[in-house]
């Protein structure tokens, strides 16, 4: 849920139990036209802060209010059409009539659904940026080959859309694979999308190395973290080790010259941390303070959600085989996601990149859970 001023919008729409959807709206309709008239007074104007707080609650009502009132004037329409109906004796007015009313018919179906959609519960970590690891798993070379694969994949997603990626860790096999990169995108609602391609990535292939033909299954497993800020996560300094060292690989002038690398162990919980790719020991260790936070608070949003949501799997697997999420079946061109049932025959345009056809299925098999577990409710 999304927290703005010390209250959840989205969870004033679902208090009292004894309320319709309706009537839920009206009370969201009236909060957006009292926000209205507050963002017009001078005084809040001179508030920076206050002003810019509820211009977000106001812009996260917009959608859903614009629904309801493309909604109530639907009805209308219906309403004045089957007068009209009743009334009118002259044919073509009454064919006009009955047109209007089987357009706002469908559109008030449309709208219905949009609504309840726009009524769901919002994740309060999706408007975040986001820090993504990929890990080589079982697979030896080929699964690190996998692994920079998927990077390139998540790379050109990300351009384009026109948001920002920084890689923060990277460990390069000789022969172009990955067996680790770690990477954080910035972009509007980074999280919301990227989420779903957390959990263990599976490809089938003859490797080059493969002189029978035969072929091979490796895996690597995705995690994708919200960013944490400061305020998110209190780090205490006693817990924390620092180690400063010379980074290794390509990265500038500065590599293997100077003791620009930076690790953190986290002693309370073992996670161990670690920045190379900038030439500064101070931005190695913003950035692997970045990571830090993120996997801590990775770690309370899980705990918090396995209270609530039974079917929610760990993000980052052991690599293992069996977890699989998603096949990349490379000698039929074809990518499988299992969660969804999910089939595309493109696996070439995904590979470069064109992975939203999946999160877009992703998102409306989430949405489509949620509405029937609150229509359970």
């Amino acid at each position: 849920m999304r927290y703005i001023q010390g209250v959840d919008i989205w969870a004033q729409a679902h208090n009292g139990k004894g309320k319709s959807m309706f009537q839920k709206l009206d009370d969201l309709l009236m909060r957006y036209e009292d926000l209205t008239a507050e963002l017009n007074n001078p005084s809040v104007v001179e508030n920076q802060t206050r002003f810019r707080k509820l211009m977000k609650e106001q812009s996260d009502l917009t959608p859903l209010v614009d629904a309801y009132k493309e909604y109530k004037a639907c009805q209308q329409t219906v309403q004045d059409s089957l007068e009209l109906l009743d009334t009118e004796n002259d044919e073509e007015l009454r064919e006009m009539a009955k047109e209007e009313l089987n357009d706002a018919k469908a559109r008030i179906e449309e709208l219905e659904h949009t609504m309840k959609i726009l009524l769901l519960p919002k994740d309060p970590n999706d408007d975040k940026n986001v820090i993504v690891e990929i890990r080589a798993g079982a697979g030896g070379d080929e699964a690190a080959l996998f692994a920079a694969e998927l990077f390139r994949m998540y790379t050109h997603y990300v351009e384009a859309k026109h948001w920002k990626i920084e890689v923060i860790n990277a460990d390069e096999t000789g022969i172009g694979g990955m067996k680790e990169v770690e990477f954080m995108v910035k972009g509007q609602g980074a999280y919301s999308i990227l989420k779903y391609e957390s959990g263990v990535h599976r490809v089938q292939r003859v490797p080059e190395t493969e002189s029978g033909g035969r072929i091979h299954t490796s895996t690597a497993s995705v995690a994708v973290m919200p960013e944490a800020e400061e305020v998110d996560v209190h780090i205490d300094e006693k817990d924390i080790r620092i180690d400063v060292m010379r980074a290794s690989g390509n990265g500038g002038q500065c590599v293997n010259t100077t003791d620009s690398a930076v690790r953190l162990t986290h002693y309370p919980t073992g996670i161990v941390v670690y920045s190379q790719t900038e030439k500064s020991q101070i931005q190695n260790k913003d950035k692997a303070f970045a990571i830090l936070r993120a996997k801590l608070y990775e770690m309370e949003c899980q705990k918090a959600h396995d209270a609530e949501a039974d079917a929610r799997r760990s993000q980052i697997g052991t690599g293992d085989r069996s977890e699989k999420i998603r096949t990349y079946n490379f000698p039929q061109g074809r990518v499988t996601d299992h969660r969804i049932n999910l089939t595309l025959y493109k696996l070439d345009k995904i590979m470069d990149g064109d992975i939203q056809e999946i999160i877009d299925a992703c998102i409306a098999a989430d949405q489509a859970a949620k509405l029937a577990k609150m229509n359970e409710n």
